[in-house]
């Protein structure tokens, strides 16, 4: 793939409409006065069919669930419709971002990591009775994994627990920074299986909570530095007490750090449309602007350093392109990203954002300062790719250690 189609384009174009009518005139209060984002997800969810398309695909698997296996199947292979839900979704990604990087990790966190927390691992029940609320936004939906004392170790390091209490669990523990939280109807909580083994050996499960569940309580809001879009809080569990069909999977068994992993190879794979949407629309303003404005009589677009920062603008934007257009291709052809080559686009992918959004704003000069001017938006929101899902230093500890399994194995 070298282009967006035809299709592509003109999915975009309807995405930009959308945005021009519903997003625009809401940003201002969703970024600086704290308004939730989820009245605006709810109306694109179902103006694009989205909610809609999710569920039928949910309802057709779980028909071939119910079947069984079928010795008739065929392995999996290329797959030009998966191709295009991935490229409709980079769309879609990448034109929100261009204005609010908050928007869609809200979004993605619902629809993306929780729901798909239930699909990829939970029961059929589970999934008839959770998911199809997450996929059309009817419900918010949160993924808790991390805690003040574990960020980058988030196993190693994880204290919340479920202790076994005949049929049910006791959770207990706190969980921070998470997406959608004070607002959250559905949270997949993860901790740590307290069976009398050592903290090192217990079992990392997952749990299905509500947000009114007794024992589990919501911090307000917390106040961030950029992402204003996206609602990130606290959760603390005291002593709340689930049945065991609450338990992802309805076994102790399941791999819920293995999940977890997938979930993060997915969160990591979907940063280069988020990039792409922050670098395509830094290089858009500073084109414009730079031709604007004018100093020593001409417009600096004519002043070489200032060439070079639209030249880097749009090297950058041409190879995390570049990247996505690899990750349709994958799916393309039936393939899924590993988790290395997931760290080594999220990695590339969030400097090279992070580097054109400070360059638009030197671009703007003291302007660039200004909120008045959304570079200054956009480089508050960079920053976030390159510490969420994973901060820079772990996805260099994770391509790296990939390499050296290789080179052993060979």
């Amino acid at each position: 793939m070298i282009e967006w189609s035809e299709t592509h384009l003109a999915f975009r174009d309807m995405v930009r409409r959308f945005i021009e009518a519903e997003i625009k005139p809401k940003l201002e209060a969703i970024e600086h006065e704290g308004e939730p984002p989820y009245d605006v997800l709810r109306k694109m969810t179902k103006s694009f069919g989205l909610g809609e398309l999710a569920i039928a695909e949910l309802r057709h698997s779980l028909e071939r669930e119910k079947r069984g296996p079928s010795p008739e199947l065929k392995p999996r292979g290329p797959s030009p419709e998966a191709a295009e839900r991935v490229a409709l979704q980079a769309v879609l990604v990448t034109e929100l971002c261009r204005y609010s990087l908050g928007i869609i990790t809200a979004w993605g966190v619902s629809v993306g990591l929780t729901a798909g927390a239930i699909m990829s691992r939970g029961t059929p029940a589970q999934k008839e009775r959770f998911v199809p609320d997450l996929l059309s936004m009817q419900k918010i939906g949160a993924w808790a994994i991390t805690e003040p004392d574990s960020g980058s170790d988030a196993f190693g390091s994880m204290k919340s627990s479920a202790r076994r209490d005949g049929d049910h669990y006791i959770l207990n523990g706190s969980k921070t920074f998470i997406t959608n939280g004070p607002y959250a109807d559905t949270i997949i909580f993860i901790c740590k299986l307290d069976d009398g083994r050592a903290p090192a050996e217990r079992r990392v499960v997952s749990f299905i909570l509500d947000r009114d569940m007794p024992g589990l309580t919501a911090s307000k809001p917390l106040r961030k530095m950029g992402l204003h879009g996206s609602p990130t809080g606290q959760l603390f569990l005291d002593d709340v007490r689930v049945p065991r069909d609450r338990l992802v999977g309805e076994t102790e068994e399941a791999p819920a750090s293995s999940g977890a992993k997938d979930t993060f190879t997915a969160e990591r794979t979907g940063v280069a449309a988020m990039a792409l949407g922050i670098i395509e629309e830094c290089q858009t303003l500073s084109l414009d602007y730079s031709q604007r404005r004018v100093q020593f009589g001409r417009p600096i677009s004519q002043f070489q350093l200032i060439q070079l920062k639209l030249a880097n603008m749009e090297v950058a934007r041409m190879n995390v392109q570049n990247l996505v257009f690899r990750q349709i291709e994958l799916a393309a052809a039936g393939r899924r990203i590993d988790i290395a080559e997931a760290s080594a686009c999220k990695l590339y992918s969030a400097q090279v954002a992070m580097q054109c959004a400070l360059e638009a704003v030197q671009l703007f000069g003291g302007n660039g300062y200004m909120a008045e001017y959304r570079v200054e938006q956009l480089c508050r929101d960079a920053k976030v790719l390159q510490i969420y899902a994973g901060t820079d230093e772990i996805q260099v500890s994770q391509i790296a250690r990939s390499l050296l399994a290789r080179r052993a194995i060979s």
